[in-house]
Protein backbone atom coordinates (compact mmCIF):
# COMPACT_ATOMS: atom_id res chain seq x y z
CA UNK A 1 0.00 0.00 0.00
CA UNK A 2 1.35 3.45 -0.93
CA UNK A 3 2.13 6.09 1.68
CA UNK A 4 -0.58 8.32 0.21
CA UNK A 5 -3.20 5.60 0.57
CA UNK A 6 -2.11 4.96 4.17
CA UNK A 7 -2.36 8.66 5.01
CA UNK A 8 -5.88 8.81 3.60
CA UNK A 9 -6.88 5.71 5.56
CA UNK A 10 -5.49 7.22 8.77
CA UNK A 11 -7.42 10.44 8.17
CA UNK A 12 -10.65 8.50 7.57
CA UNK A 13 -10.05 6.43 10.69
CA UNK A 14 -9.38 9.56 12.76
CA UNK A 15 -12.72 11.01 11.68
CA UNK A 16 -14.46 7.74 12.52
CA UNK A 17 -12.84 7.68 15.96
CA UNK A 18 -14.01 11.24 16.61
CA UNK A 19 -17.56 10.11 15.77
CA UNK A 20 -17.11 7.15 18.13
CA UNK A 21 -16.06 9.40 21.00
CA UNK A 22 -18.98 11.73 20.35
CA UNK A 23 -21.39 8.79 20.40
CA UNK A 24 -19.97 7.45 23.69
CA UNK A 25 -20.21 10.95 25.19
CA UNK A 26 -24.00 10.74 24.82
CA UNK A 27 -24.00 8.09 27.54
CA UNK A 28 -20.74 8.64 29.46
CA UNK A 29 -20.46 12.27 30.49
CA UNK A 30 -16.97 13.62 31.11
CA UNK A 31 -14.16 11.12 31.78
CA UNK A 32 -12.55 12.09 28.46
CA UNK A 33 -9.16 10.64 29.36
CA UNK A 34 -10.74 7.37 30.51
CA UNK A 35 -12.72 7.03 27.28
CA UNK A 36 -9.61 7.80 25.22
CA UNK A 37 -7.46 5.26 27.03
CA UNK A 38 -10.16 2.59 26.76
CA UNK A 39 -10.48 3.22 23.03
CA UNK A 40 -6.68 3.10 22.68
CA UNK A 41 -6.66 -0.28 24.40
CA UNK A 42 -9.21 -1.73 22.00
CA UNK A 43 -7.50 -0.16 18.97
CA UNK A 44 -4.28 -1.86 20.02
CA UNK A 45 -6.09 -5.18 20.22
CA UNK A 46 -5.42 -5.42 23.96
CA UNK A 47 -7.21 -5.74 27.27
CA UNK A 48 -7.86 -3.02 29.85
CA UNK A 49 -8.10 -2.95 33.64
CA UNK A 50 -10.50 -0.22 34.81
CA UNK A 51 -9.76 0.79 38.40
CA UNK A 52 -12.14 3.04 40.31
CA UNK A 53 -14.60 3.18 43.18
CA UNK A 54 -18.23 2.13 42.52
CA UNK A 55 -20.50 4.51 40.66
CA UNK A 56 -18.02 6.01 38.19
CA UNK A 57 -19.66 4.56 35.05
CA UNK A 58 -17.20 1.72 34.46
CA UNK A 59 -19.94 -0.73 33.51
CA UNK A 60 -21.78 1.93 31.52
CA UNK A 61 -18.61 2.70 29.57
CA UNK A 62 -18.06 -0.92 28.59
CA UNK A 63 -21.69 -1.34 27.54
CA UNK A 64 -21.54 1.84 25.45
CA UNK A 65 -18.27 0.74 23.90
CA UNK A 66 -19.73 -2.61 22.87
CA UNK A 67 -22.67 -0.91 21.17
CA UNK A 68 -20.69 1.79 19.38
CA UNK A 69 -17.99 -0.62 18.18
CA UNK A 70 -20.60 -3.12 17.02
CA UNK A 71 -19.21 -5.97 19.14
CA UNK A 72 -21.02 -8.88 20.75
CA UNK A 73 -20.44 -8.30 24.46
CA UNK A 74 -21.02 -10.26 27.65
CA UNK A 75 -20.76 -9.27 31.30
CA UNK A 76 -19.56 -11.56 34.08
CA UNK A 77 -19.92 -10.59 37.74
CA UNK A 78 -16.91 -12.10 39.50
CA UNK A 79 -17.68 -13.53 42.94
CA UNK A 80 -15.74 -15.81 45.31
CA UNK A 81 -17.83 -18.85 44.34
CA UNK A 82 -17.43 -18.35 40.57
CA UNK A 83 -15.87 -21.41 38.91
CA UNK A 84 -13.81 -21.65 35.70
CA UNK A 85 -16.68 -23.49 33.97
CA UNK A 86 -18.91 -20.48 34.66
CA UNK A 87 -16.64 -18.49 32.34
CA UNK A 88 -15.41 -21.03 29.80
CA UNK A 89 -18.49 -23.25 29.57
CA UNK A 90 -19.02 -26.94 30.29
CA UNK A 91 -20.09 -30.22 28.75
CA UNK A 92 -23.51 -31.66 29.49
CA UNK A 93 -24.72 -35.19 28.85
CA UNK A 94 -27.75 -35.26 26.59
CA UNK A 95 -30.04 -38.17 25.80
CA UNK A 96 -31.44 -38.36 22.28
CA UNK A 97 -34.90 -39.67 21.34
CA UNK A 98 -33.40 -43.03 20.42
CA UNK A 99 -31.85 -43.38 23.87
CA UNK A 100 -28.28 -42.67 22.78
CA UNK A 101 -26.23 -40.32 24.91
CA UNK A 102 -23.60 -37.79 23.93
CA UNK A 103 -21.81 -34.86 25.47
CA UNK A 104 -22.59 -31.39 24.16
CA UNK A 105 -20.46 -28.34 24.98
CA UNK A 106 -22.34 -25.26 26.13
CA UNK A 107 -20.24 -22.17 25.56
CA UNK A 108 -19.64 -19.82 28.46
CA UNK A 109 -19.70 -16.02 28.41
CA UNK A 110 -16.03 -15.83 27.36
CA UNK A 111 -17.18 -16.67 23.82
CA UNK A 112 -17.84 -13.07 22.83
CA UNK A 113 -15.95 -10.18 21.29
CA UNK A 114 -15.99 -7.83 24.28
CA UNK A 115 -16.09 -9.38 27.73
CA UNK A 116 -16.57 -7.31 30.84
CA UNK A 117 -15.19 -8.87 34.00
CA UNK A 118 -16.84 -6.92 36.81
CA UNK A 119 -14.78 -6.82 40.03
CA UNK A 120 -12.35 -9.37 38.68
CA UNK A 121 -10.34 -9.51 41.90
CA UNK A 122 -13.28 -11.00 43.82
CA UNK A 123 -12.90 -14.37 42.10
CA UNK A 124 -10.50 -17.04 43.32
CA UNK A 125 -7.08 -17.46 41.65
CA UNK A 126 -8.34 -20.68 40.05
CA UNK A 127 -11.10 -18.79 38.26
CA UNK A 128 -8.87 -15.84 37.38
CA UNK A 129 -6.44 -18.28 35.76
CA UNK A 130 -9.22 -19.43 33.43
CA UNK A 131 -8.89 -16.10 31.66
CA UNK A 132 -5.11 -16.25 31.14
CA UNK A 133 -5.17 -18.49 28.07
CA UNK A 134 -8.12 -16.61 26.59
CA UNK A 135 -6.47 -13.21 27.03
CA UNK A 136 -3.13 -14.27 25.60
CA UNK A 137 -3.95 -16.93 23.00
CA UNK A 138 -7.53 -15.96 22.07
CA UNK A 139 -8.63 -19.56 22.46
CA UNK A 140 -9.48 -21.85 25.35
CA UNK A 141 -8.99 -25.56 25.99
CA UNK A 142 -11.97 -27.49 27.35
CA UNK A 143 -11.92 -31.25 27.82
CA UNK A 144 -8.69 -31.39 25.81
CA UNK A 145 -10.22 -29.61 22.83
CA UNK A 146 -9.08 -26.23 21.51
CA UNK A 147 -11.90 -23.78 20.95
CA UNK A 148 -11.21 -20.47 19.24
CA UNK A 149 -12.81 -17.30 20.54
CA UNK A 150 -14.58 -14.84 18.24
CA UNK A 151 -12.41 -12.16 16.63
CA UNK A 152 -11.69 -9.57 17.80
CA UNK A 153 -11.56 -10.55 21.47
CA UNK A 154 -11.08 -8.03 24.27
CA UNK A 155 -11.42 -8.16 28.04
CA UNK A 156 -12.24 -5.01 29.98
CA UNK A 157 -12.09 -5.84 33.68
CA UNK A 158 -13.04 -3.60 36.59
CA UNK A 159 -11.55 -3.44 40.05
CA UNK A 160 -12.42 -1.51 43.20
CA UNK A 161 -9.19 0.00 44.63
CA UNK A 162 -10.62 0.71 48.09
CA UNK A 163 -12.50 -2.30 49.46
CA UNK A 164 -9.97 -5.15 49.45
CA UNK A 165 -11.56 -7.37 52.10
CA UNK A 166 -12.48 -10.73 50.61
CA UNK A 167 -10.57 -10.13 47.38
CA UNK A 168 -7.74 -12.01 45.67
CA UNK A 169 -5.02 -9.76 44.23
CA UNK A 170 -4.44 -10.46 40.55
CA UNK A 171 -1.20 -12.40 39.92
CA UNK A 172 1.60 -10.58 38.12
CA UNK A 173 1.26 -12.88 35.09
CA UNK A 174 -2.35 -11.84 34.62
CA UNK A 175 -1.72 -8.15 35.30
CA UNK A 176 0.91 -8.18 32.55
CA UNK A 177 -1.74 -9.33 30.08
CA UNK A 178 -3.59 -6.03 30.51
CA UNK A 179 -2.29 -3.48 28.03
CA UNK A 180 -3.24 -0.59 30.32
CA UNK A 181 -4.47 0.09 33.82
CA UNK A 182 -7.04 2.85 33.42
CA UNK A 183 -7.57 4.76 36.66
CA UNK A 184 -10.97 6.47 36.98
CA UNK A 185 -11.35 9.47 39.27
CA UNK A 186 -14.42 11.38 40.46
CA UNK A 187 -16.02 13.72 37.89
CA UNK A 188 -15.54 17.47 38.01
CA UNK A 189 -18.26 19.74 39.43
CA UNK A 190 -19.51 20.71 35.96
CA UNK A 191 -19.55 17.11 34.73
CA UNK A 192 -21.33 15.84 37.83
CA UNK A 193 -23.97 18.55 37.46
CA UNK A 194 -24.51 17.50 33.85
CA UNK A 195 -24.69 13.84 34.92
CA UNK A 196 -27.46 14.34 37.46
CA UNK A 197 -29.49 16.46 35.03
CA UNK A 198 -29.07 14.03 32.14
CA UNK A 199 -29.68 10.79 34.03
CA UNK A 200 -32.60 11.60 36.33
CA UNK A 201 -35.11 12.53 33.67
CA UNK A 202 -37.25 10.47 31.33
CA UNK A 203 -35.12 10.82 28.21
CA UNK A 204 -32.25 8.46 27.44
CA UNK A 205 -29.77 8.99 24.62
CA UNK A 206 -29.73 6.19 22.07
CA UNK A 207 -26.41 4.85 20.80
CA UNK A 208 -25.72 3.71 17.26
CA UNK A 209 -22.87 1.53 15.96
CA UNK A 210 -20.01 3.38 14.29
CA UNK A 211 -17.76 0.35 13.75
CA UNK A 212 -18.39 -3.34 13.27
CA UNK A 213 -16.06 -6.24 13.98
CA UNK A 214 -14.51 -6.23 10.50
CA UNK A 215 -13.86 -2.48 10.36
CA UNK A 216 -12.43 -2.55 13.89
CA UNK A 217 -9.95 -5.28 12.94
CA UNK A 218 -9.02 -3.26 9.84
CA UNK A 219 -8.34 -0.27 12.12
CA UNK A 220 -6.16 -2.45 14.35
CA UNK A 221 -4.12 -3.56 11.33
CA UNK A 222 -3.78 0.02 10.09
CA UNK A 223 -2.53 1.13 13.50
CA UNK A 224 0.30 -1.41 13.34
CA UNK A 225 1.41 0.06 10.00
CA UNK A 226 1.76 3.56 11.44
CA UNK A 227 5.44 4.59 11.42
CA UNK A 228 7.24 5.23 14.71
CA UNK A 229 10.36 7.41 14.69
CA UNK A 230 13.68 6.09 15.98
CA UNK A 231 13.68 8.74 18.70
CA UNK A 232 10.37 7.40 20.05
CA UNK A 233 11.59 3.80 19.93
CA UNK A 234 14.73 4.72 21.89
CA UNK A 235 12.68 6.64 24.47
CA UNK A 236 10.36 3.69 25.00
CA UNK A 237 13.28 1.31 25.48
CA UNK A 238 15.07 3.77 27.77
CA UNK A 239 11.97 4.27 29.91
CA UNK A 240 11.07 0.59 30.26
CA UNK A 241 14.61 -0.60 30.95
CA UNK A 242 15.27 2.16 33.49
CA UNK A 243 12.27 0.89 35.51
CA UNK A 244 13.91 -2.50 36.14
CA UNK A 245 15.94 -2.79 39.34
CA UNK A 246 19.44 -4.04 38.64
CA UNK A 247 19.51 -2.82 35.04
CA UNK A 248 22.39 -0.55 34.09
CA UNK A 249 19.86 2.14 33.12
CA UNK A 250 18.05 1.99 36.49
CA UNK A 251 18.25 4.96 38.83
CA UNK A 252 19.26 4.79 42.48
CA UNK A 253 15.60 5.24 43.45
CA UNK A 254 14.49 2.31 41.30
CA UNK A 255 17.18 0.01 42.70
CA UNK A 256 16.22 0.98 46.23
CA UNK A 257 12.43 1.09 46.00
CA UNK A 258 11.24 -1.19 43.18
CA UNK A 259 11.01 -4.96 43.74
CA UNK A 260 10.24 -5.95 40.15
CA UNK A 261 9.89 -3.94 36.98
CA UNK A 262 8.22 -4.18 33.57
CA UNK A 263 9.14 -6.82 31.02
CA UNK A 264 9.28 -6.62 27.22
CA UNK A 265 5.47 -6.74 27.03
CA UNK A 266 5.43 -3.22 28.53
CA UNK A 267 7.58 -1.91 25.66
CA UNK A 268 5.30 -3.63 23.16
CA UNK A 269 2.26 -2.05 24.83
CA UNK A 270 3.82 1.41 24.72
CA UNK A 271 4.72 1.02 21.03
CA UNK A 272 1.10 0.25 20.20
CA UNK A 273 -0.46 2.74 22.62
CA UNK A 274 1.49 5.77 21.38
CA UNK A 275 0.27 5.02 17.86
CA UNK A 276 -3.31 4.80 19.08
CA UNK A 277 -3.03 8.13 20.92
CA UNK A 278 -1.67 9.79 17.78
CA UNK A 279 -4.59 8.37 15.80
CA UNK A 280 -7.15 9.69 18.27
CA UNK A 281 -5.61 13.15 18.03
CA UNK A 282 -5.44 13.11 14.22
CA UNK A 283 -1.65 12.86 13.89
CA UNK A 284 0.22 10.64 11.45
CA UNK A 285 3.00 9.62 13.84
CA UNK A 286 3.48 9.47 17.64
CA UNK A 287 5.59 11.96 19.59
CA UNK A 288 7.56 12.18 22.86
CA UNK A 289 4.43 13.61 24.52
CA UNK A 290 2.53 10.41 23.69
CA UNK A 291 5.11 8.28 25.50
CA UNK A 292 5.05 10.61 28.51
CA UNK A 293 1.24 10.62 28.63
CA UNK A 294 0.94 6.82 28.52
CA UNK A 295 3.83 5.87 30.81
CA UNK A 296 1.59 5.69 33.89
CA UNK A 297 -1.25 3.51 32.54
CA UNK A 298 1.17 1.14 30.80
CA UNK A 299 3.72 0.73 33.61
CA UNK A 300 1.86 1.16 36.91
CA UNK A 301 0.48 -2.41 37.05
CA UNK A 302 3.76 -3.91 35.84
CA UNK A 303 5.87 -2.65 38.75
CA UNK A 304 5.83 -3.15 42.52
CA UNK A 305 7.39 -1.29 45.43
CA UNK A 306 9.16 -3.00 48.29
CA UNK A 307 7.95 -2.87 51.88
CA UNK A 308 10.62 -0.35 52.92
CA UNK A 309 9.67 1.98 50.07
CA UNK A 310 6.00 1.84 51.03
CA UNK A 311 6.96 2.57 54.65
CA UNK A 312 8.76 5.69 53.41
CA UNK A 313 5.57 6.77 51.57
CA UNK A 314 7.28 6.49 48.20
CA UNK A 315 4.65 6.52 45.45
CA UNK A 316 4.93 4.26 42.43
CA UNK A 317 3.40 7.00 40.28
CA UNK A 318 6.10 9.42 41.44
CA UNK A 319 8.78 6.89 40.48
CA UNK A 320 7.24 6.50 37.00
CA UNK A 321 6.95 10.28 36.58
CA UNK A 322 10.61 10.70 37.51
CA UNK A 323 11.70 8.02 35.04
CA UNK A 324 9.51 9.51 32.31
CA UNK A 325 10.94 12.98 32.82
CA UNK A 326 14.50 11.65 32.66
CA UNK A 327 13.76 9.62 29.52
CA UNK A 328 12.11 12.60 27.80
CA UNK A 329 15.10 14.82 28.54
CA UNK A 330 17.57 12.26 27.20
CA UNK A 331 15.42 11.75 24.11
CA UNK A 332 15.16 15.50 23.44
CA UNK A 333 18.91 15.92 23.87
CA UNK A 334 19.75 13.06 21.50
Amino acid sequence: MSDTASVEQIKDLTAKLAETKAMIARRVIGQTQVVDQTLMTVLCGGHGLLVGVPGLAKTLLVEALGTVLGLHSNRVQFTPDLMPADILGSEVLETADDGSRAFRFIKGPVFCQLMMGDEINRASPRTQSALLQAMQEHHVTVAGQRMDLPAPFHVLATQNPVEQEGTYPLPEAQLDRFLMQIDIDYPSYENEREIILATTGTQSSELEPVFDAESLMDAQKLLRRMPVGEQIVEMILDLVRSARPGDEAATELVNRAVVWGPGPRAAQALMLAVRARALLEGRLAPSIDDVAALARPVLVHRMALGFAARAENISLLDVIDDLTERAAKRSAAA
